[in-house]
C-alpha cells in the first residue's frame, strides 16, 4: 500500500496549487522544514524533487544559499522518496548524512533523491538516499548521502 504523503500527492501534484498545498501541509506536519519554504515538485516509489527559491531567509553571510538550507532541502527530499517507496509494513528515519559542497549556491535550487527499493522483508537494516542539489544552470552545488534506518512497524 502506498504511503499517505505519496497518495496524497497523487491526487494534488498534478497541479501548481496542488504542489503548493502539498508542500504546505507536509511542512504543518514537519514544520522545520517550513524555514526553507519547499516546493515539491515531484513524488513517486524511489524519487522525489523539491526546489527552494533563494531568498534572504535563507542565505548566509556572503549572500549564498546556506549550507544547512541545502542539508534541510536534501533531508525533506531523501525523507519523501524513502517514505513513498518504502511498503506499509515498513517505517524509517534518518540515521545519518554526509554532504559535498561543490561550488556556491546561488539562485533556485532543485534537490532530487533517488532511493532504491528495500527488501520488503528487512527489519533493522539501511539504506541510502542519494541527494543531487543543482542551480538553475543545472550544475551540480551540493550532493549527499543520507543513511536512513528501515525497521519493520510494530503493531502493538
Amino acid at each position: 500500500m502506498a504511503s499517505a504523503a505519496l497518495r496524497l500527492f497523487q491526487r494534488l501534484g498534478g497541479s501548481a496549487p496542488g504542489r503548493w498545498l502539498f508542500s504546505r501541509l507536509i511542512c504543518f506536519r514537519a514544520p522545520y522544514f517550513g524555514s526553507i519554504a519547499p516546493r515539491i515538485e515531484n513524488l513517486e516509489p524511489g524519487s522525489c524533487t523539491v526546489r527552494i527559491r533563494h531568498r534572504r531567509a535563507v542565505q548566509n553571510h556572503i549572500g549564498t544559499v546556506h549550507a544547512i538550507a541545502l542539508c534541510n532541502m536534501a533531508e525533506l527530499a531523501a525523507g519523501l522518496a524513502t517514505d513513498a517507496t518504502l511498503p506499509g509494513s515498513q517505517r524509517w528515519i534518518p540515521k545519518g548524512m554526509s554532504v559535498r559542497y561543490l561550488r556556491k549556491a546561488v539562485g533556485t535550487m532543485t534537490a532530487t533523491a533517488r532511493v532504491p527499493a528495500p527488501d520488503p522483508q528487512a527489519d533493522g537494516t539501511e539504506l541510502h538516499a542519494i541527494v543531487e542539489v543543482r542551480n538553475a544552470a543545472g550544475e551540480d552545488v551540493f550532493d549527499a548521502d543520507i543513511t536512513m534506518w528501515i525497521t519493520s512497524r510494530k503493531l502493538a
